[in-house]
């Protein structure tokens, strides 16, 4: 007789993850979040929160006693990823680059947990989504436009181009700039401007994402004079940088933004 699996422990320090874990049906098995972590807020208000992602309070995860623990490479430290191996049995390390990448994450989770109640169903539905929101974007020739997206200010700081944002944005057409790329990880997918760089008069799309800086119509006029020929718009960050369940809703999202 195959001895049965046990009941999984799950703590998610991702937000987006946490997001994805409950759409995926795994909310009675979560254990812990991080303070980020606030959506679906009816679900996770229950959950345990377990300080930050980059500050996570380790000595109260480990009373949760979690069995996996959720991460992301850009989001969690190395240096929290290697005290949790002491006491965590399975960490799932993630890393999407690309929206097409939450099919390859959909896999990921569903290997791990995907003996338990709908969880290969709600799956399969989310790829659909996804896949038919990616087909989308493939269907329309879209003019290549200049974009830069900012995610925070004092200094200003925007995306490199092998990040997930910057790759949610390419599926229109827009290219962000500076044409730099961050490698695998670190601050440099994360590029510092120092506002007098000669390309930024050429910006055809300055976004300013709602967050990890919260970008409001105050910052409007300081961005315009940043890039002087650029359409300011102030955009959801949340639907444009988180994975998961967010992914297939920003390409719509995107498209739109795209069209006006």
């Amino acid at each position: 007789m195959t001895p049965p699996t046990p009941t999984p422990r799950i703590a998610s320090l991702v937000p987006s993850l946490t997001e994805l874990a409950v759409s995926l049906g795994l909310a009675p098995w979560l254990v812990a979040r991080t303070g980020f972590c606030i959506h679906p807020a009816e679900t996770v208000t229950a959950i345990p929160k377990v300080g930050g992602t980059k500050d996570v309070n380790l000595a109260k995860l480990r009373s949760l006693a979690p069995s996996h623990v959720l991460v992301n490479v850009d989001e969690n430290r190395l240096e929290t990823v290697t005290a949790l191996r002491e006491f965590v049995p399975e960490i799932i390390v993630t890393h999407p680059n690309s929206p097409a990448d939450n099919l390859a994450l959909l896999d990921q989770l569903t290997g791990h947990f995907g003996h338990l109640p709908g969880v290969p169903d709600r799956s399969a539905a989310l790829k659909v989504a996804l896949t038919e929101e990616l087909a989308a974007c493939a269907a329309t020739r879209w003019p290549e436009r200049r974009a830069l997206y900012l995610i925070w200010r004092e200094p200003w700081m925007t995306v490199a181009r092998d990040t997930y944002i910057a790759r949610m944005l390419d599926q229109v057409g827009w290219q962000t700039w500076p044409p730099v790329e961050g490698g695998p990880h670190g601050a440099a997918r994360y590029p510092t401007l120092g506002g007098n760089e000669p390309w930024l008069d050429q910006v055809e799309e300055l976004l300013l994402s709602s967050e990890p800086y919260r970008f409001d119509a105050s910052h409007l006029a300081e961005a315009q004079a940043l890039c002087p020929n650029a359409r300011v718009r102030l955009v959801d960050g949340e639907l444009l940088s988180w994975y998961g369940p967010r992914a297939a809703q920003g390409l719509a999202y995107l498209r739109e933004l795209a069209r006006t």
